[in-house]
């Protein structure tokens, strides 16, 4: 993440574009933005399986996946893919 706010507007004054901060605001925002809805997208992703996995495990065999694969994912924190 950080790379990549970072890079933004150096990127920009290499190219010799004036970058107005209000504009590297507002993408920084978006930027932001995405990322906590992508990790909302995971706690939740993460909390149904957990819940399918409780209370209908043979759900888990149909989509492919193992007990440990499900546990795995279920222990990862919200920021990790």
């Amino acid at each position: 993440m950080n790379d990549i706010l970072a890079s933004a507007p150096h990127q920009a004054a290499r190219r010799g574009m004036p970058v107005r901060p209000a504009e590297m605001s507002r993408r920084h925002l978006t930027t932001l933005r995405s990322i906590v809805a992508a990790w909302g997208e995971r706690k939740r992703f993460r909390w149904e399986l957990e819940q399918m996995s409780k209370d209908n495990p043979h759900l888990i065999d149909d989509i492919g996946l193992t007990r440990r694969q499900v546990e795995a994912e279920i222990a990862k924190p919200f920021w990790r893919r």
